[in-house]
């Protein structure tokens, strides 16, 4: 099997072009392993669709699938634009949640950059958990995908690895959930930390930034119509939200390397 490894600011994936195995819950399982696999937060695989210009079905480093992900979203568009599949730079994608649109924006013919149009956050009051003996505060955002959106004095503290996982699996999360921790830096800044449902700590999460934006709207330290540049592990994307919540993403896509593996 060929595959292309590919990332969105750390946030790297094993691409296919082709149809999904019956066998991915294990082989995603099995060649995302950073040891004695390829190494990866999980696989993406490209398809021809009947109602977009392609497809992309997203499965975690454990083998679950995800409805969507920002930053691999982009790298699809990196993806079949490079490798000759299309030669359009706006694209439709067709995801588990949804049509995605997406803009191209090339450097010496190859793509480097992509906006994403990320549909509607939708977000629910803020929400208070009882873990480990602790109250935490939290606001619920779902950008096609369920995100628990926490806001702390200090990234370099936050409680990412202890908190995340218990969040991850909180009974008020039946299907799980995304963990940001977040730290306003000013009305147009951010700084994020992932535990990302399925694949744990990751160096970007794209509809984490964005989920994280509505809640900073939400609790009034961002506007609505700014661009808002959200600073994680693995780099900074620019993230905007309309009045109607429509969430727009521009981000960079990298190739790192092609592969091939017995299966």
């Amino acid at each position: 099997m060929h595959f292309t490894k590919m990332h969105g600011l750390g946030n790297d994936y094993l691409y296919v072009y082709g149809e999904v195995p019956e066998n991915i819950e294990e082989l995603s399982t099995k060649l995302s392993e950073r040891h004695f696999g390829a190494g990866s937060d999980g696989m993406i695989y490209i398809s021809p669709s009947d109602i977009a210009d392609f497809k992309m079905r997203i499965f975690n480093a454990d083998g679950s699938e995800a409805k969507m992900c920002g930053n691999g979203i982009r790298c699809v568009g990196k993806y079949v634009y490079d490798k000759g599949y299309t030669d359009k730079k706006h694209l439709q994608i067709e995801t588990l949640s949804g049509i995605k649109h997406l803009d191209l924006q090339l450097i010496g013919g190859q793509v480097k950059t992509v906006t994403v149009n990320m549909g509607t956050a939708v977000y629910e009051k803020e929400r208070q958990l009882h873990v480990d003996g602790q109250e935490i505060h939290l606001v619920p955002v779902s950008v096609g995908n369920p995100h628990a959106v926490i806001f702390v004095d200090d990234i370099q503290t936050a409680p990412l690895t202890t908190l995340g996982p218990k969040i991850e699996h909180h009974h008020s999360f039946p299907g799980g959930v995304n963990v940001e921790f977040v730290q306003v830096l000013s009305e147009n800044e951010l700084r994020i930390r992932v535990w990302e449902r399925g694949s744990g700590v990751t160096m970007a999460c794209g509809t984490g930034a964005c989920a994280s934006t509505m809640a900073a709207i939400v609790k009034k330290f961002c506007e609505y119509g700014t661009p808002v540049s959200v600073h994680l592990d693995g780099g900074t994307l620019k993230i905007q939200i309309s009045n109607d919540h429509t969430v727009t993403m521009t981000g960079p896509a990298e190739t790192i390397y092609e592969g091939e593996t017995v299966i």
